[in-house]
């Protein structure tokens, strides 16, 4: 009960501190922009790099539409559409948001292999693009997943898309996303609506997170508790989490938390399933439990699956073994009630 009231309490302070920094501008994201535009020159390395990633497995896939713009401030706000070839519409949705640190990453790539295999189980996927922290910072990635669900939910009917049931799906700093996501409906400070479609909602109806980061300025102590090598320095002046806040974020927890899905934690929660390794050297294992611990808390045990794999790694093979996906869409048939 008092883990319970602590979560409430921060997620309302949360709120109401989050909209005084933006209303004065404390956050000063223009400044913070500084660090976002030093790194812009790296950004064509960064998408040669990603050039050469294995691209997402589209075989058998025979409806598809690609490069789909959700919203007109980037060029990386677009998504691509993929419909499964057998069942009926509309088929209910899972968004895929890639991972990559904050800093890299793209919808087109293996990355989002595993919810793919959704379509197989007679689910639509969107695979969605998101500003990178070398073009901006927090919360502009937090706005284009929320853009990107409502150009969904608008487009529904276009696609053959069931808005009723949409699930988020990330791995990594995706699954942070994700998890914005499935805590934060109805923050508006959290939302620019005049990306489009402000008529609709951003709120999705579950989660699915594998390895997720939830609590930044925690990552680096969880590492030294436990005893495990990390292979990042997540205070670092130059991590992901850092870039992407635009900060060094050992120099500035009060602001970091609002970027932690923990943080926003309450009853109107969707149900969540978590998955990540247990020899995972980039987000240590306490993220996943201790977010599972904080939500089944607050929305019941029932509505929230931690699995953790033992030997597994940060997005190693066995994430997408079929044993371990069929937990997921088991949790996903239940939660959405098909």
């Amino acid at each position: 009960m008092e883990q319970r009231l602590q979560v409430v309490k921060l997620r309302n302070n949360a709120m109401k501190k989050l909209a005084t920094l933006f209303t004065v501008g404390i956050l000063a994201f223009g400044s913070l922009n500084v660090m976002a535009r030093e790194q812009s020159a790296n950004m064509d390395s960064l998408r040669e790099m990603m050039s050469k990633m294995p691209r997402v497995n589209t075989q058998g896939v025979t409806y598809k539409w690609l490069d789909i713009p959700y919203a007109t401030q980037s060029n990386a706000q677009k998504l691509d559409i993929y419909l499964p070839s057998e069942g009926k519409a509309p088929y209910p949705v899972i968004i895929a948001i890639h991972g990559g640190g904050f800093i890299f990453g793209d919808k087109g790539t293996s990355e989002v292999d595993a919810p793919m295999t959704g379509l197989k189980r007679g689910y639509a996927v969107v695979s969605i693009n998101y500003r990178l922290a070398g073009e901006a910072t927090f919360p502009a990635a937090v706005y284009d997943v929320k853009a990107a669900v409502r150009f969904i939910k608008a487009n529904a009917e276009k696609y053959g898309l069931d808005p009723h049931r949409v699930v988020a799906w990330g791995d990594s700093a995706g699954a942070n996303l994700a998890s914005m996501l499935g805590t934060t409906a109805g923050i508006p400070v959290l939302e620019d609506l005049t990306m489009g479609n402000a008529k609709q909602s951003s709120r999705v109806n579950a989660v699915v997170s594998f390895f997720g980061p939830t609590d930044f300025s925690a990552m680096d102590a969880q590492f030294k508790e436990s005893g495990k090598k990390s292979l990042q320095i997540h205070n670092a002046a130059d991590s992901g989490e850092s870039q992407y806040m635009g900060m060094q974020i050992s120099k500035i927890p009060h602001l970091v938390r609002f970027a932690n899905p923990q943080s926003y934690i309450s009853k109107d929660s969707v149900p969540f399933f978590l998955m990540n390794g247990s020899e995972d050297p980039i987000v240590p294992t306490q993220q996943s439990e201790n977010f599972a611990k904080a939500l089944q808390a607050v929305i019941g045990e029932d509505k929230v699956t931690y699995v953790q794999l033992q030997g597994a790694g940060h997005g190693t093979a066995e994430f997408e073994a079929k044993e371990n996906l069929d937990q997921v869409f088991q949790f996903l048939e239940k939660h959405l009630k098909r």
